[in-house]
């Protein structure tokens, strides 16, 4: 076996929880799982090639109250879908209406 070069390049030593490469590796796979449950917690399906998100995600991404958000929609700036008593924007509108209100800086 010493001349197994995997065998010597651990030192000989019997590889356990405890060594340096495993805990290592332990915590490399646990970062991998820590993100897996972000993504999962963030999914969010798309429905014909469209997201939508909620009242409290739009006021999240735009810096805005929901109540500011409320005022949006009863004037007209900002398109929305309501089922039952649930509001949804269409992410491909908010883009659209940001994207329509920038403006260019002076020079």
């Amino acid at each position: 076996m010493k001349n197994n070069p995997e065998y010597s390049d651990l030192g000989g030593d019997l590889v356990t929880k405890d060594n340096p490469r495993m805990v290592q590796l332990f915590r490399s796979i646990e970062k991998v799982f820590i993100r897996l449950e972000l993504m999962a917690k963030n999914y969010k399906p798309v429905l014909n090639g469209e997201r939508y998100l909620t009242d409290k995600e739009v006021s999240q991404r735009l810096k805005i109250s929901r109540r500011t958000l409320q005022d949006y929609r009863n004037e007209g700036k900002i398109p929305y879908c309501q089922i039952g008593g649930k509001i949804l924007y269409r992410e491909s509108d908010l883009q659209k209406m940001l994207d329509e209100s920038y403006r260019e800086a002076y020079k």
